[in-house]
């Protein structure tokens, strides 16, 4: 996982990398070229904690509009030398989702930035799954000669080709391509051969037969193992399927460690599920203690489970962490001690970006912890996960009376489409910077549908009156 170096919270580049709205609400009061600075060193050096998921690219591309920014970094970004030798996602993605958006805004030289990089760029896939969505059949066609080039007429490049064709994300551009007497045969050949690939793929053995036993099973989790896949999860669902009342002796051996790693973590992951009441698998759990242990542990949901997990919230391990997550989703009222401790405790020793503090936000909101709204706002200010931050706004709804009137405003302009719900269910209307936003978001045809219907359900009544 990259780890990007993030700017403190309170300077506007920590805020425009974290995306929080008053990132957005700072770079327009600041002087445009500081704005700009910071801005574009977002956009080129991705911050995101996990790029996979988070989301930044609406948010740059609003902030682009409302700054009129000129994309002359993006373009030196996305052509420099390192695309030459690094052809990641991770490093060229966000620039051009947020070309995306701009074009989709009527940004004529974002759209010409996104062709001329889907004709030369390494990253061209990415470019041209963008264009799929915006460009009008004239401007993809232009592409056609550019794209396929790059796969010579040999083997190999026909395998390459069928692979591209088999795995692009928005298949218009290759259909588009296919309908011209030029391309058109080779591009067919290309399709036939990724659906063959695929149902190949399909009909390939690699698990588990019938007539397996359970030691079969056991033997097919040791083999992933050992190639570093695996498969103990996969197993004990196949283990579900072939296990006989006289196996349980086995299954109970094996997870006490009798036949190896494998099968003790296919056997726990059997009995999670198999018999969650019995107190005879938390024992087992609790004395393994390891990974695969834990994560058996964090399929388990009922009183047993949480009963134990009352006793082992206060262990300094994973075991622990699991049991505070267990109590925080599934917790009674009984438990906001405990959680509010859990949350705490990991806000302090391991800081506010802390993977374990999502169950436990969400545990603290859930509970209506209203002694865990200061942690909660520091979290919020801090983290540099956007999923994160959203769930804090989430908790603070129902923890802290001054959300509506605080972070909620601020959070009309999040980076993220959950935050924003949330914030137009909640933001106070007597701040004058919520209704003209409010507004704004309903018009936005790059909204999304949940964020809007919120908005209306705020604005239709004041519409009435």
């Amino acid at each position: 996982m990259f780890e990007p170096v993030i700017a403190p919270s309170g300077t506007l580049l920590g805020l425009l990398q974290r995306g929080r709205g008053d990132g957005t609400l700072h770079a327009l009061a600041a002087p445009r070229a500081e704005a700009l600075t910071a801005l574009n060193q977002c956009v080129v050096s991705d911050p995101r904690q996990d790029w996979q998921v988070e989301n930044r690219s609406l948010y740059y591309a609003r902030l682009y509009l409302d700054l009129d920014g000129p994309l002359g970094t993006i373009e030196s970004h996305l052509f420099s030398a390192d695309d030459l030798v690094d052809d990641t996602d991770h490093r060229t993605g966000l620039a051009l989702s947020v070309l995306g958006h701009l074009a989709s805004y009527g940004r004529d030289d974002a759209l010409m930035l996104l062709r001329r990089y889907a004709a030369s760029g390494a990253n061209w896939a990415w470019a041209l799954d963008e264009l799929a969505l915006r460009d009008d059949d004239e401007g993809l066609r232009g592409l056609a000669a550019p794209v396929l080039a790059r796969f010579p007429a040999d083997a190999e490049g026909e395998a390459r080709l069928a692979a591209a064709v088999r795995d692009a994300y928005e298949p218009r551009p290759w259909c588009l391509w296919e309908e011209s007497p030029e391309y058109g045969d080779r591009l067919r050949a290309a399709r036939q051969q990724g659906s063959f690939d695929r149902w190949q793929r399909q009909l390939t053995p690699n698990g588990p037969r019938p007539g397996w036993g359970v030691q079969a099973v056991f033997d097919w989790a040791a083999d992933g193992l050992r190639r570093g896949t695996p498969l103990h999860v996969p197993a004990a669902r196949c283990l579900a399927a072939v296990a006989a009342p006289e196996d349980r002796s086995a299954i109970l051996a094996a997870a006490a460690g009798a036949g190896g790693e494998a099968a003790r973590a296919t056997a726990l992951h059997h009995l999670v599920l198999a018999e969650p009441d019995n107190p005879a698998v938390l024992d087992l759990i609790e004395a393994a203690g390891d990974e695969p242990a834990v994560a058996a542990y964090e399929r388990m949901c009922g009183p047993a489970a949480v009963d134990r997990a009352r006793q082992w919230v206060h262990r300094p391990d994973a075991l622990g962490a699991a049991a505070a997550a267990l109590l925080a989703a599934r917790g009674g009222a009984e438990d906001t001690g405990l959680v509010l401790g859990a949350l705490r405790s990991t806000v302090r020793g391991s800081g506010p970006d802390a993977q374990r503090l999502f169950a436990l936000v969400d545990g603290a909101g859930r509970l209506s912890i209203g002694c865990a709204a200061p942690v909660l706002r520091h979290i919020y200010r801090e983290t540099a996960s956007s999923h994160l931050r959203g769930r804090a706004a989430r908790a603070l709804a129902s923890t802290d009376p001054s959300f509506a009137a605080g972070f909620a405003v601020e959070c009309l302009w999040d980076c993220e489409e959950t935050t924003r719900e949330v914030a137009a269910h909640h933001a106070e209307t007597a701040d004058a910077r919520v209704a003209p936003r409010l507004r704004r978001l309903a018009a936005d045809p790059a909204e999304e549908e949940d964020v809007q219907s919120a908005v209306r359900s705020r604005i239709a009544p004041e519409s009435a009156v």
